[in-house]
């Protein structure tokens, strides 16, 4: 499955129904970077998508970054952070989530959970209800996190 037809894009073209309007998708800011690499710099990291004058970030946060899922995780890898790529997830997620609010942007962050969606966190795709439950996280803005 490729990313235009990934759970991700099906979960962000709806908000970008909801919204109105296409949100800058993988949008990198220079104040998110991950950790250094080999040549002392961290890279930009992507957000899901960004709607500038909305100020928004939304974020599509799948099983494994709420628990380990060993194709993710590779823990028998580590990254140049010296970790495996599970740990380096969350941590690069914490840092999301503490720097966007830190610029002045709104984040939101969307769970198979919020979603029609099995025990393994894949969505049924269930469009009329996953708009309703969208809105309703898009909309509250307690349903942030």
């Amino acid at each position: 499955m490729g990313r235009e037809t990934s759970d991700e894009a099906y979960v962000l073209d709806l908000c970008d129904e909801i919204l109105g309007e296409a949100g800058q998708r993988q949008a990198r800011f220079g104040w998110l970077v991950g950790d250094p690499g080999r040549n002392g710099r961290g890279r930009r990291l992507p957000v899901d998508s960004y709607w500038k004058h909305l100020k928004l970030v939304v974020e599509y946060r799948e099983i494994q970054h709420d628990r380990p899922v060993r194709h993710f995780d590779k823990p028998d890898r580590l990254t140049i952070s010296g970790v495996h790529r599970g740990r380096q997830r969350a941590l690069y997620d914490q840092r999301r989530d503490d720097q966007i609010p830190a610029h002045g942007l709104r984040l939101v962050i969307i769970k198979p959970a919020h979603l029609a969606a099995d025990g393994r966190g894949r969505l049924r795709r269930d469009r009329p209800a996953d708009l309703r439950s969208l809105r309703s996280v898009l909309e509250n803005p307690s349903g942030d996190r």
